[in-house]
């Protein structure tokens, strides 16, 4: 019996965070098995929060979502 496929493409661990503040943007590489909940801007140093509902930084502002977020998106059931 089958429950659940993981679906596994390409796992992107790279991504570009942009500071809602002050609109630098930085390439960072993304932890593969967790969220990150604080980021500090290396040009302004305000540290940013994930927004309301999302998991981390970087699915708040990054251009590309986190791992742990890639896979999910990626299960099937």
């Amino acid at each position: 019996m089958v429950i659940g496929k993981l679906i596994m493409k390409n796992i992107v661990i790279k991504s570009k965070i942009k500071c809602p503040y002050c609109g630098f943007e930085k390439e960072e590489e993304m932890p593969l098995y967790a969220c990150v909940h604080f980021y500090e801007c290396t040009q302004c140093e305000k540290m940013l929060k994930p927004k309301k509902g999302e998991c981390c930084v970087f699915c708040s502002y990054g251009d590309v979502k986190c791992p742990p977020k890639q896979v999910e998106e990626n299960y099937i059931q």
